[in-house]
């Protein structure tokens, strides 16, 4: 489709005021007239800068990609935490039961079975807590960082914001959540590792 010189016209008064280019689908379907130099130079920029902001989207992703990769290996992690801990319980029970059939006193190798259960929970727990918040402020302190870096350099350089600007918002949004996520999942495995007795 060849643009007609009031389209065309505007196009080139919106590039030189504002540093804004025709972006998306649009630009496969439009035509410049072979003759007409500036106006093919300027949908060959525009095509070039679609390019670039479409690769940059795509960097963003990928990084995201790879930091839910990291959270999810730091919840494979702690399911295997919560394994060790069902075996290490197990274990005390088991040395309970034996120090009952040698007929030791039975509240001290009670004691020294919580005493140690106890111990290796609060370990556990600790070494858990520490690993989930020490990825969950990477990955947040990571993504903020970038994308506001990204989107301060898009406003200092007079680029188009539009589109970095709703990815930034969004971005927040999504590590707000997931900080309260982090919180739910501390607060959880501290009250499932309190003595109920």
């Amino acid at each position: 489709m060849k643009a007609d010189k009031k389209v065309r016209d505007w196009l080139l008064d919106i590039k030189t005021k504002n540093r804004l280019f025709l972006e998306g689908d649009l630009l496969k379907i439009i035509e410049a007239d072979p003759d007409d130099t500036e106006f093919v130079a300027y949908i060959e920029e525009a095509n070039n800068k679609d390019k670039e902001t479409r690769k940059r989207r795509l960097d963003v992703t990928k990084q995201v990609q790879d930091h839910n990769k990291k959270l999810i290996l730091a919840q494979e992690e702690n399911s295997k935490i919560t394994e060790d801990l069902k075996i290490a319980l197990e274990a005390a029970e088991d040395e309970k039961r034996k120090a009952e059939l040698s007929k030791l006193d039975a509240d001290k190798a009670k004691d020294a079975a919580l005493n140690d259960l106890d111990i290796l929970q609060k370990k556990s727990q600790t070494a858990l807590i520490s690993t989930i918040v020490k990825v969950a402020l990477i990955v947040i302190l990571s993504v903020g960082v970038i994308t506001t870096l990204m989107y301060s350099i898009a406003m200092i350089t007079g680029k188009d914001t539009q589109i970095i600007g709703s990815t930034w918002s969004n971005m927040f949004g999504i590590l707000l959540t997931n900080a309260f996520s982090i919180v739910g999942t501390i607060m959880g495995v501290k009250y499932a590792s309190e003595n109920k007795d």
